[in-house]
């Protein structure tokens, strides 16, 4: 039985597959403001997170449309990270996951006081 490829054609698997990286959507989070160098990146993750981790999900980001990489020539090198065009649109679902995100936690505190 051949499985049905549903990337490009449903909205829900397309998203999943492209938002895929486990700190793709809080990326896309720190990026609203403006461009950010990679260490100021770094620095904002809330765990520790490894150089070879984080430039791995730039690039997956960079590559999927979402996110642009603008490298200065200068010394020593200097590498921003910005939303792009498609990645700005994001922005009003970022709001949406926010809000569920709170009410969530919410629930849990009251699920845990009730337990």
């Amino acid at each position: 039985m051949e499985k049905k490829v549903l990337f490009g054609l449903c909205p829900y698997v397309t998203s999943q597959k492209v938002l895929a990286g486990k700190w793709s959507i809080y990326l896309l989070y720190l990026l609203q403001e403006g461009p950010v160098r990679f260490n100021e990146l770094q620095r904002k993750m809330p765990e520790d997170i490894t150089h070879t981790t984080l430039s791995r999900q730039l690039k997956t980001l960079e590559e999927e449309g979402l996110i642009i990489r603008h490298q200065y020539s200068q010394i020593p090198p200097k590498v921003e990270y910005s939303l792009s065009e498609i990645g700005m649109k994001f922005e009003t679902v970022l709001e949406a996951l926010g809000e569920w995100g709170n009410e969530y936690i919410d629930f849990v505190k009251n699920k845990n006081k009730m337990a």
